[in-house]
């Protein structure tokens, strides 16, 4: 039997599994959704306005006795705020997750390590948590700048007191005005008595 529970039984679907009682041959097919509780303090955490719906469905592959593979899908609806006005902006997630849990896998040694080709490759733990894997999916597939239709962020500008404004422009190029500054010195620069001593 592949599936890590009966079916129709999706309240006592396990969340954790030990790598080490996992079948060496077959696939342990799985499925995490999370009540509402979880989701609402999973939203908390990632800081996110709501999380309606939240998935994660897979299976883990033995590749070798010391290599396990996780692969499965990722859905999500998401409320975030506006980056501009606060407002919700709700977000559908749907994406694909993979790990590969290798044993013995080295830890580097001294100040320098080098990055590892696969950045998929992780230490083999004693548990893989669903939860904690949907987490950090659900957290990595977020749009980093949610933004409503039609919000656009506002031109910023500074004055003190008194003055006139200054706009903030953002394509204004900052050494422009040091070239003009280089031109006038190097005119000057010829009659300047310091330079004949």
């Amino acid at each position: 039997m592949t599936d890590a529970a009966p079916a129709n039984t999706e309240h006592t679907r396990p969340t954790r599994f030990r790598t080490g009682g996992l079948s060496p041959r077959k696939p342990t097919r799985f499925r995490y959704e999370p009540g509402a509780a979880e989701r609402a303090a999973l939203a908390q955490d990632l800081g996110l306005l709501g999380l309606a719906h939240l998935r994660l469905e897979g299976e883990i592959t033995p590749r070798s006795r010391d290599e396990l593979v996780l692969t499965a899908r990722l859905e999500a609806k998401v409320d975030q705020a506006c980056v501009v006005t606060l407002v919700p902006v709700p977000a559908r997630i749907d994406d694909t997750v993979r790990r590969r849990f290798v044993a013995e896998l080295g830890t580097p040694q001294g100040d320098e390590s080098e990055m590892p080709e696969d950045d998929t490759v992780e230490p083999m733990p004693e548990v893989i948590d669903l939860a904690d894997i949907a987490a950090e999916a659900l957290a990595l597939a977020l749009p980093e700048y949610p933004r409503a239709p039609g919000a656009e962020l506002g031109q910023i500008t500074q004055a003190p007191p008194g003055a006139a404004p200054i706009a903030d422009e953002p394509e204004r190029k900052p050494f422009a005005g040091l070239a003009g500054l280089a031109e006038r010195l190097g005119k000057t620069a010829p009659d300047d008595p310091k330079d004949n001593g």
